[in-house]
């Protein structure tokens, strides 16, 4: 279970899943450590999460948001991701539709296809418009910070792609969720100057 779920964490872009959220002082405490912060909380409807997560990179905004918004390099964030591919773009590039394909472990592949709408360098807000997945939207935001670095904060309202006690798919996103985190951080920092 805890590696079926990490493509929820990658999928870019439309309304937060939680307005507002800022961090609180035990999660600022956690990034000045180099920690990443990640929480899943549930949601109304039972069946699925509010994940709220975290991480400072020492990339500058433009580094951090060419490795989100890298298809080609969603694998290495998450290696149950095998495909990931853009069908559909904005020529102006403002939004486009991306599908990834899913496999993890004994579990089944499974397919999503999200938009991703996007505000150059700040933020990506993203929505599942079909497959797999019956509920996912959110946004990652970038923020700059002193000295070149970037916070990136990342929320999303997620639901498993199969059957599985919501508590059980709450503890994988939240695990996955820091995984995905500090890949993001590797692969930013490593196309830093």
């Amino acid at each position: 279970m805890r590696r079926m779920l990490p493509a929820l964490l990658l999928l870019l872009a439309a309304g937060p899943a939680q307005a507002d959220w800022t961090l609180d002082g035990d999660a600022l405490r956690q990034l000045s450590r180099g920690a990443v912060h990640a929480e899943v909380h549930p949601d109304g409807d039972g069946v699925s999460g509010v994940v709220l997560g975290a991480v400072e990179i020492d990339a500058p905004p433009a580094v951090v948001w060419r490795t989100i918004t890298d298809c080609g390099r969603a694998g290495r964030m998450a290696p149950s991701v095998k495909s990931c591919r853009i069908t559909t773009s904005d020529p102006e590039g403002r939004w486009d539709i991306r599908e990834m394909i899913v496999r993890s472990g004994i579990m089944p592949a499974f397919r999503t296809e999200f938009r991703s709408d996007f505000t150059p360098l700040r933020s990506i807000r993203f929505r599942c418009t079909a497959g797999d997945i019956r509920t996912c939207k959110g946004e990652w935001r970038l923020e700059p910070l002193a000295g070149g670095r970037t916070r990136v904060v990342y929320e999303n309202r997620a639901s498993s792609p199969f059957p599985a006690p919501a508590i059980v798919a709450r503890a994988a996103m939240r695990l996955d969720l820091a995984d995905a985190l500090r890949a993001l951080r590797r692969e930013a920092e490593s196309r830093a100057p």
